[in-house]
């Protein structure tokens, strides 16, 4: 009688400790979401590209609008969120972000209009995996930057 006791305390499950999260600290869920959107929106992105009956150049095309407007969004991200906490920004720095991302876009959408050899489907396929790649890399950076944040006010 007595080993069964003895069992059944090392069948018991230890109570699990939660992470407190800080105030202003994005949950876990919306962190692992961000991410999952970044990593499903460049891989397809560019597992597409791979398998694109296109010329190389073409694909460098692709390629470099997609790290370009990545970059600018973060850029660009970062530039407001630095304004709006008071955070001293250029205008020239602010400016340019905005310029870089409205390019990025405008460089995919018109050589997205005017490819050829690309079907219709496609087209829609790229758009999506870039705007979406965009989006998630915009709510990475502000994830890291709420967390990164929530942690210096303790």
């Amino acid at each position: 009688m007595e080993n069964e006791i003895f069992v059944d305390k090392e069948k018991q499950e230890k109570p699990k400790v939660k992470i407190e999260r800080k105030e202003g600290e994005p949950t876990a869920a919306f962190k692992g979401a961000s991410w999952g959107a970044l990593l499903v929106g460049v891989s397809s992105y560019l597992i597409g590209l791979f398998n694109a009956a296109m010329e190389l150049n073409e694909k460098g095309y692709y390629f470099a609008i997609l790290i370009f407007g990545l970059y600018s969004a973060v850029s660009l991200q970062k530039a407001v969120r630095d304004k709006e906490e008071g955070i001293p920004v250029t205008s020239i720095y602010y400016g340019i972000s905005w310029v870089a991302l409205i390019v990025s876009i405008s460089l995919m959408a018109i050589g997205l209009y005017n490819a050829g050899s690309i079907v219709l489907s496609e087209k829609g396929f790229y758009g999506m995996a870039f705007v979406l790649s965009v989006f998630a890399a915009i709510t990475v950076q502000k994830n890291i930057r709420d967390t990164q944040k929530a942690r210096e006010r303790d």
